[in-house]
């Protein structure tokens, strides 16, 4: 299943710590290896899942390759549980016994795997400076009971919890700056889409037409949205407090969709097929001239800009869908590397390196990670429905 534009045709109808933490050697294809050999656990099922869980997202995060022998980096320490969780981590480079993490952790033991991605974070940070991405969330559509509703699970993947119970359309899901709630499209109200806010009953957005793909600021103040109030779709923002609307956009035989602010706050990225196709375009928050910063492939959607600067979105390439990377500076970009299937949707995880997305074979659709600088696509959710258009919390 292509979501194209706006998401198939009934959204259109309607320092010393730097010395602390050490440098260390990069072996082989740039992993550092990490021995967690000697960390011990109890004889309980949750101590024992958190040192698997923990390895998973080690291995998971692309700066680790886990070893039992011969690492630069050793975590020593003991996990074991009864009603709670106590784990103490102790992290050194191997080669002069430099302790980059000393640190000890408790949780209740059905918790085990939230304090393994938290751990997992806090190992990586240690080592190597750069944050992680193991304790984020992924908001995504699932139709695994006949309706598109919205869940939520971990960043590798378990966890899956369904958040709406709306028997309907659920699009476009995107996580609050501080990551408690999530916007989204739902068309509960049958023929009018509205913008709703998990824990909220009452939508956000619910002006006559279409009201979709609303984004909330980094500094949670105002939505960029789309409406269709006065003619066709056009790009708008509107203050979370007093509910005033501004038109950004004005293209009256064009569709605008897909809108998402910059770092800064200062810049939204968003769809337009006003040149005759859909490409990303850049607009100043307070409005103005928008510049078109794709240009290859026949068609560019989807698009999601980074903490780390970089905007990445869905291209279609020789009539396959792809993920590109592009520096909206020096308007550079690449096509990341993929298998044969369509690539779609793409989020930019916690860490600024890796890229969650929708994956579609044979009809079906999953939810994939993308490693932008190696390795191969990693199934994260699958099977039981389809599932796309993820959004990954801050």
């Amino acid at each position: 299943m292509i979501r194209r534009f706006f998401v198939g045709s009934a959204m259109m109808a309607a320092a010393s710590s730097l010395a602390q933490r050490a440098v260390v050697e990069r072996e082989g294809s740039g992993t550092i290896s990490i021995n967690l050999a000697g960390y011990r656990t109890g004889g309980d099922a949750a101590s024992r899942g958190f040192l698997s869980v923990l390895k998973a997202d080690l291995n998971r995060s692309g700066y680790f390759r886990v070893t039992s022998s011969g690492a630069t980096v050793n975590v020593v320490g003991q996990a074991q549980a009864g009603s709670q969780l106590k784990a103490d981590v102790q992290v050194y480079k191997a080669a002069t016994r430099q302790r980059m993490l000393g640190k000890s952790y408790n949780a209740s033991a059905g918790d085990y795997r939230t304090l393994a991605h938290r751990v997992a974070d806090e190992i990586l940070y240690a080592v190597t400076g750069k944050k992680g991405m193991a304790s984020g969330k992924i908001a995504m559509v699932g139709t695994r009971t006949r309706y598109k509703e919205l869940y939520i699970c971990d960043m590798d993947g378990h966890n899956i919890r369904q958040i709406t119970q709306d028997k309907s359309i659920v699009v476009a899901p995107r996580w609050t700056p501080d990551s408690k709630q999530i916007t989204y499209t739902s068309y509960k109200y049958r023929n009018s889409p509205c913008i709703f806010l998990t824990g909220r009953g009452r939508p956000l957005s619910k002006d006559p037409g279409l009201n979709a793909m609303g984004s909330i600021s980094p500094d949670g103040k105002t939505m960029a949205l789309i409406l269709s109030k006065d003619g066709n779709p056009e790009l708008y923002t509107k203050s979370l407090r007093t509910g005033i609307t501004r038109k950004l956009s004005r293209t009256r035989r064009g569709n605008e969709a897909s809108p998402c602010w910059s770092p800064d706050g200062n810049h939204i990225a968003y769809v337009s097929d006003s040149s005759g196709r859909p490409h990303i375009y850049i607009i100043s928050k307070d409005g103005g001239t928008p510049k078109r910063i794709s240009s290859s492939g026949t068609e560019n959607i989807s698009p999601d800009w980074g903490k780390n600067g970089y905007i990445t979105w869905c291209s279609r390439v020789g009539g396959k869908y792809r993920i590109v990377v592009a520096n909206p500076s020096t308007r550079t970009s690449r096509v990341l590397e993929t298998d044969w299937a369509d690539y779609e949707d793409p989020r930019w995880a916690p860490d600024g390196r890796h890229i969650i997305c929708s994956r579609t074979s044979g009809y079906r659709s999953a939810i994939y990670l993308l490693d932008t600088l190696k390795d191969s696509p990693v199934a994260l959710v699958s099977g039981s429905g389809d599932w796309y258009s993820p959004a990954v919390s801050p």
